[in-house]
């Protein structure tokens, strides 16, 4: 992927901090799904008094797009911290969580990049199956 798009995910999903809502752990994320047609979605994390119905950015960002009727998908951005801290200082990237990475396996390939922030504003770019080895697929319901 273009160096020039990754920073413009990036960026998009830094922007999407500010409509987080995070009043239990103060941990804000922003994520921006890039889409194959191009098309960005958005997400951030909305926490709710009963954790279990709390939701990431990443699934925000994915059911928005799914809603919309887009199931082909590229790349997405990462980012996230406690609140009031820049999310370029943070000491390590805030990679998604384990149900996210589901997500992104029932709709990705194993082409699709996942981007996140680094210490001193640089990215960490992994490939799905990487940040999600023996993933548990349509497929796996057919062995």
């Amino acid at each position: 992927m273009e160096k020039e798009i990754r920073n413009k995910l990036i960026d998009t999903a830094i922007a999407q901090l500010q409509y987080s809502y995070t009043p239990y752990s103060n941990f804000k994320v922003g994520a921006a799904l890039l889409a194959k047609n191009g098309q960005v979605y958005t997400g951030c994390n909305i926490e709710n008094a009963s954790f279990s119905a709390t939701n990431c950015a990443e699934r925000t960002a994915f059911f928005k797009a799914v809603y919309d009727g887009c199931y082909d998908f590229a790349a997405i951005a990462v980012v996230g911290g406690p609140a009031g801290k820049p999310v370029q200082a943070q000491d390590e990237p805030s990679g998604p969580c384990g149900v996210c990475r589901q997500v992104m396996q029932e709709f990705c390939g194993p082409d699709f990049e996942i981007h996140m922030q680094k210490a001193g504003g640089g990215v960490f770019t992994v490939k799905l199956p990487e940040l999600l080895p023996f993933g548990f697929t349509k497929d796996s319901m057919e062995a």
